[in-house]
């Protein structure tokens, strides 16, 4: 298995991905705007979403892919492929139970995730009955995720990197051909949600199937290795699930500042999710097979080589990325969204929220490139640990700071205990000898933080000139980003080179087997 093209596999698909949703979250701002509408829907897509990363992609995943790859590994591809069925089967009956309750209890559990809401008449309402529409996505989508992770072990990493492509893309038609068709906008968004993971879970089913690897329902039954599933699961649920009160804690505070405070977030955390995705995610979905086949077979040597070439190709895209995020925020933000009914102040308001998000961007990608080093070694209780300081560090910071700098407390609190949860890991990880920086390594660190700086420059120069007369109208002001990004990532690339961050050679490294 290659590292870099695997990564890049991944990679480019989820750069696809953020680009369609690019062009999702433009309609939607487009004709939702960042105000009462708005803020119902991103409840409403953030609550599935909240179970999904806790039970299906967090805690499930990381559970499962180590014992699958160690059963493919040692049994062979049919003991794993029963494993793979026992788990898909237990796994839908729980999440029947659950979507089932929540669709009850909805009107409650509105209360707590969006408190204020209830300050504002009809908005309270409005968004329960957009969270019932949606809810049902995370049935499918946490089937999906199991089928992703059964192909991420066989080295098939493209077709569940290509799948929520399929989400964004239902959401665009939606938006493009029935927006005026239903009660609201955000209803016609709602419906969407669901269809889409019914796509995606036939998209993943038919894959799967091709790869000689069908997951059916079986009859129910609790093996050793379900156990043992569920036995790792558990922690890693409760860590997932602090992450998720993170953001839970965020959702309530926001809907209890102001009208569009959680729009502000939430289109500046989409932003910052794109290198994030195309990075942070890409390596922490290759290296955790890897690692889990490598440590199984014996190999650590191999093991300790891989995780510093995914931690050095991870800083050398995320540093820069992190720097241009906050260095041209209001040009990106002016020109992503600033139409329809989203205004000049609502731009002001998403750019400040997106270089605090920004800031702790590289905390967020080393967290996904040194959790797999403990998931691959069967250990899910030290990330838990972590993520309950880290929680609680956040919970502490944003209401510290929400009452002085409102909604900017809140992303200013997930940076910084970001960090501490990164700095945490990789302490832990190079206490127990798990990573030692090879000599590469740290050689190149300051020099990718030189190349940095060098276009940082180049941006702050070219951006002083985006509000004035040369950007004058969209079109005028779009060119003029795409010229201030050419500018930058040109700048960057031959800083790299000439300061030595990085050889043509060591991608060739990367790209063998």
């Amino acid at each position: 298995m290659s590292l870099l093209r695997s990564i890049s596999t991944v990679g480019g698909y989820t750069l696809l991905s953020r680009i369609t949703g690019f062009v999702r979250d433009i309609l939607i701002a487009r004709y939702l705007g960042a105000g009462t509408l708005s803020d119902a829907f991103f409840v409403a897509f953030r609550f599935p979403n909240l179970f999904r990363q806790m039970f299906a992609e967090g805690a499930f995943t990381a559970a499962f892919v180590p014992i699958f790859a160690g059963v493919s590994e040692t049994e062979g591809r049919e003991a794993a492929h029963r494993f793979a069925e026992q788990a898909y089967t237990v796994l839908a009956l729980i999440l029947v139970v659950l979507v089932a309750g929540m669709e009850v209890v909805m009107p409650w559990a509105m209360y707590v995730l969006a408190p204020g809401f209830d300050d504002i008449a009809g908005k309270m309402e409005l968004t329960t009955e957009l969270s019932r529409l949606a809810f049902p996505y995370l049935f499918f989508i946490s089937l999906t995720a199991l089928q992703a992770g059964v192909l991420n072990s066989m080295g098939r990493f493209a077709v569940a990197a290509a799948a929520p492509i399929l989400l964004n893309l239902t959401q665009i038609v939606a938006l493009l051909g029935f927006a005026d068709l239903g009660e609201t906008p955000g209803h016609v968004l709602a419906w969407s949600v669901s269809l889409a993971g019914v796509l995606q879970f036939l998209w993943l089913y038919v894959h799967c199937r091709r790869a000689g690897m069908p997951i059916h329902f079986t009859r129910p039954r609790l093996s050793p290795k379900v156990r043992q599933l569920g036995r790792r699961v558990l922690p890693v649920v409760f860590g997932s699930g602090l992450y998720q009160v993170n953001l839970l804690v965020g959702t309530v505070l926001a809907s209890m500042v102001s009208d569009g405070a959680l729009s502000y977030l939430y289109y500046a955390d989409r932003l910052t999710q794109l290198p994030l995705g195309v990075v942070g995610v890409a390596v922490g979905t290759v290296l955790l097979p890897l690692l889990s086949r490598q440590i199984k077979a014996g190999n650590e040597e191999a093991a300790r080589w891989n995780q510093n070439r995914a931690l050095e190709f991870s800083l050398l895209l995320t540093l820069p990325a992190a720097a241009a995020l906050i260095a041209i925020a209001h040009p990106i933000i002016t020109v992503l969204f600033e139409r329809g009914a989203f205004t000049a102040s609502d731009s002001h308001a998403t750019s400040q929220a997106m270089i605090a998000f920004a800031a702790g961007l590289p905390a967020y990608v080393l967290i996904k490139v040194f959790s797999p080093a403990f998931y691959a070694r069967d250990d899910t209780a030290t990330p838990v640990k972590v993520a309950a300081a880290s929680m609680l560090t956040n919970i502490v910071l944003n209401l510290s700071l929400i009452w002085t700098l409102g909604y900017l407390g809140i992303a200013i609190g997930a940076a910084l205990s970001s960090w501490m949860n990164a700095l945490l890991l990789g302490v832990i990880l190079h206490r127990r000898g798990k990573l030692n920086l090879d000599q590469r390594m740290i050689s190149r660190l300051p020099r990718m933080v030189l190349a940095t700086a060098a276009m940082v420059g180049v941006l702050l120069v070219l951006a002083a000139r985006f509000d004035g007369p040369l950007a004058d109208g969209q079109v005028l002001r779009s060119l003029t980003l795409a010229g201030i990004v050419v500018a930058g990532a040109t700048t960057y690339g031959l800083a790299v080179f000439l300061f030595r961050a990085a050889r043509i050679a060591d991608f060739r490294g990367m790209g063998r087997r």
